[in-house]
């Protein structure tokens, strides 16, 4: 249930790339979800991401995502919608209560609502899309360069939840062929039951820190330089995702100088498309952000391009 919320190697193009780029691939896009106020630049920036989990393979984790970004969006609408009262294009009056006075819902507001929507969306459509690219232990390898042993903390933190989840259902698969039904019974049986699994679950969990313990020494950690097992060798296709993503950004900072990218909500709604140059740099940001998708879609269809790149 669990595993498609952490990262599993499938060799795929975006998997394939150099943490350092996909980091700043990934950076890029956060940033700019939470700097563009523009409704049009958000829902592009939205599309590209959804493109690249599909690169990923990995629309089906996305749709859980989804569900929770929904259900907090319309919420977030709800609640701007009826405390918000900047906005001048009233369409809704509704009742006098105490202390708040005459509910009123303006279309601003909801407007404001559904783009904070959008934008929250997005968001976690990135943290997603980092899940299915970027392997733990490689962001971990690239701080480890700078502090090895605060890099050691993270790497066993971040690892110790999935591990407890693929444990814990390793430990319930065997109780169950054991004849230990979790579903039967009354409510404290079952939860003797569930403490049991929890028990074994504990005595693993210890009997795994010693065994890290004993491979850190058998490895000499903490008696000199730290050396590494692997390096990722950086390629043509990390170039030209990190020269596609620096052209996005260049064209991000002028879009907002200028005032392209952003959008006033309050008191008025200002305009979307404010001259040529909206839909120019808009254009720009999204093909420069859909190059890792297509290297992507060639990877997978090309060989001859998979080995050049």
């Amino acid at each position: 249930m669990f595993e498609q919320f952490f990262y599993q190697d499938k060799g795929l193009f975006l998997q394939r790339l150099h943490p350092a780029a996909a980091l700043t691939y990934l950076g890029l896009l956060l940033v700019l979800a939470l700097l563009f106020t523009n409704p049009l630049y958000l829902l592009g920036l939205l599309l590209v991401v959804i493109l690249a989990i599909g690169a990923a393979q990995g629309l089906a984790a996305w749709e859980i995502y989804l569900r929770i970004s929904l259900g907090m969006a319309v919420l977030v609408i709800i609640l701007n919608s009826l405390v918000a009262r900047a906005g001048e294009t009233i369409i809704w009056w509704g009742p006098r209560l105490p202390v708040i006075g005459r509910l009123t819902v303006s279309l601003e507001a909801v407007c404001y609502g559904a783009a904070m929507g959008v934008r929250l969306l997005t968001i976690m459509s990135v943290f997603c899309l980092y899940n299915l690219i970027v392997h733990p232990d490689k962001v971990l390898g690239l701080l480890a360069r700078f502090a090895s042993r605060s890099a050691l903390v993270l790497s066993l933190a971040t690892r110790m939840f999935p591990a407890m989840v693929r444990q814990l259902d390793n430990i319930r698969e065997v109780q169950i062929l054991r004849g230990v039904d979790f579903h039967a019974g009354t409510l404290t049986e079952r939860f003797s039951r569930y403490a049991a699994l929890m028990n074994i679950l504990l005595l693993s969990s210890l009997e795994d820190s010693l065994e890290i313990a004993e491979a850190m020494q058998a490895r000499a950690f903490g008696s000199g330089r730290r050396s590494s097992y692997r390096q990722d060798a950086w390629r043509p296709r990390d170039s030209l995702c990190l020269g596609s993503t620096l052209l996005a950004l260049a064209a991000a900072v002028y879009g907002q100088v200028r005032g392209c990218s952003t959008f006033s909500f309050y008191p008025q709604l200002d305009y979307l498309i404010k001259g040529p140059m909206t839909v120019i740099l808009l254009l720009i940001i999204l093909l420069a952000l859909s190059v890792p998708v297509v290297l992507s879609w060639g990877w997978q269809r090309c060989p001859y391009f998979k080995a050049k790149i």
